[in-house]
C-alpha cells in the first residue's frame, strides 16, 4: 500500500500532462474549425450542416467505443443523460451553428471564450470545486485580454457591429449553455468514464438534430455541395466533434471543470490566426496585445488553486 501510494502522485502528473497536451490539439482543432464552418456554410445551410457532420461524429464515437467497454446508465441516471446530451448537442449545437452563420469567425471564437467563467460559476454553484482567488484573477485577466480583441479590432471587425449582433448573441448563449453542459455532465463522466458518457450524451442528440435538419437538404442543396463544403462537413463532425469531445471530457475527468474550461482562452488566437490567413480577418495591433493577456491569463489558472469536491456533493 505504501508504494501505490508514493507512485500515485508520479502516475497523476503524467496523466495531467497528458491531458494538458491535449486540450492543446483540442484548441488547434476548435480554432480551425471557425473558418472551416464559414467556408462550408456558404454551400449548405446551418442545420443542414449539423445534420450531416453529427451521424459521422456518432460513428467516430462507436468505433472508439469498439475497443473498450460501453458502460449502459443504470435508470436513476437516465433523465441527466437525456437533459445534459439536449443541452451539449441540440442546444449548444444550435445556437453555434445558426450564430457562426451570421456573425465573424473572430467574434465568435471570442464569445465562445467567455465559457470558462460561466463554467467556474456553475462548478461552484453546483458544489463540484473551490476555486481560489487566483484562479479568478487569472480569468479575469484573460476576460481583459479578450475585450482588448474585441474592441481594438476597428469598425469593420467590432463585435456588437449591427450586422452581427444577433449571431453574437447567439454564439454568448451558446458559450453559457456549453459550461452548463460541462458541468452537468461531470457526475456522468466521474460515474461511466469520459468515453461512455460523452457518446450517450452525443447519441442523444444527434437523432433530434438530424430531424431538424434534414428539411433543409434537398437534392438542389446536396448537388450544389462544392468539395470544400464535403471537406468541412468530415472535419467538423470527425475531429471539431468525434474526436474533440472526447478529449473534452477526458480533460474534465482529469483537470476539473474550471481548469479543463480555460483552454477555451486560447482558441480565438488560433481561431484569429486562421481567419487571417483563410478569411481575410486581420488583427488590428491591439488584439496582439489582448491575445498575449489571454495567454497570460491561461497561465495564471494552471499555477491557481482548483479543489475538487467529493462526487457526493456534486449535482445540478
Amino acid at each position: 500500500m505504501a508504494t501505490q501510494q508514493r507512485s500515485s502522485p508520479k502516475g497523476l502528473l503524467s496523466t495531467q500532462a497528458r491531458a494538458e497536451l491535449e486540450l492543446a490539439l483540442l484548441a488547434l482543432i476548435w480554432g480551425v474549425n471557425f473558418s472551416v464552418i464559414k467556408v462550408a456554410l456558404q454551400w449548405v445551410p446551418p442545420t443542414g450542416f449539423n445534420a450531416l457532420r453529427f451521424p459521422l461524429a456518432a460513428a467516430i464515437l462507436f468505433l472508439a467505443l469498439g475497443k473498450s467497454r460501453l458502460r449502459t446508465p443504470r435508470r436513476e441516471d437516465i433523465p441527466r443523460l437525456l437533459m445534459v446530451g439536449v443541452i451539449g448537442n441540440v442546444a449548444y449545437q444550435l445556437c453555434f451553428i445558426v450564430g457562426i452563420e451570421v456573425t465573424l469567425a473572430g467574434n465568435g471564437s471570442i464569445l465562445l471564450a467567455t465559457s470558462p467563467l460561466w463554467t467556474a460559476c456553475f462548478a461552484v454553484l453546483a458544489g463540484q470545486e473551490r476555486v481560489s482567488r487566483e484562479f479568478w484573477l487569472g480569468a479575469l485577466g484573460a476576460l481583459a485580454g479578450i475585450c482588448l480583441v474585441v474592441l481594438g479590432g476597428g469598425a469593420d471587425a467590432a463585435l456588437l457591429e449591427r450586422s452581427t449582433v444577433f449571431g453574437d448573441s447567439l454564439i454568448l448563449i451558446a458559450a453559457v449553455v456549453w459550461a452548463l453542459y460541462t458541468v452537468a455532465g461531470r457526475p456522468l463522466v466521474e460515474r461511466y468514464g469520459a468515453l461512455s458518457a460523452t457518446a450517450w450524451t452525443l447519441w442523444v442528440g444527434t437523432l433530434p438534430l438530424v430531424i431538424i435538419g434534414l428539411p433543409t437538404l434537398n437534392p438542389a442543396v446536396l448537388s450544389g455541395m462544392s468539395a470544400k463544403a464535403w471537406a468541412g462537413v468530415l472535419y467538423a463532425g470527425v475531429l471539431g466533434i468525434g474526436v474533440a469531445y472526447l478529449i473534452w471530457y477526458r480533460a474534465v475527468e482529469v483537470l476539473g471543470s474550471s481548469r479543463t474550461a480555460m483552454i477555451s482562452n486560447t482558441i480565438p488566437i488560433v481561431a484569429m490566426a486562421v481567419a487571417w490567413v483563410w478569411l481575410g480577418e486581420r488583427p488590428a495591433p491591439l488584439q496582439y496585445l489582448g491575445a498575449a493577456l489571454v495567454l497570460f491569463g491561461v497561465a495564471w489558472t494552471r499555477r491557481a488553486r482548483v479543489t475538487p469536491r467529493t462526487t457526493a456533493g456534486v449535482g445540478v
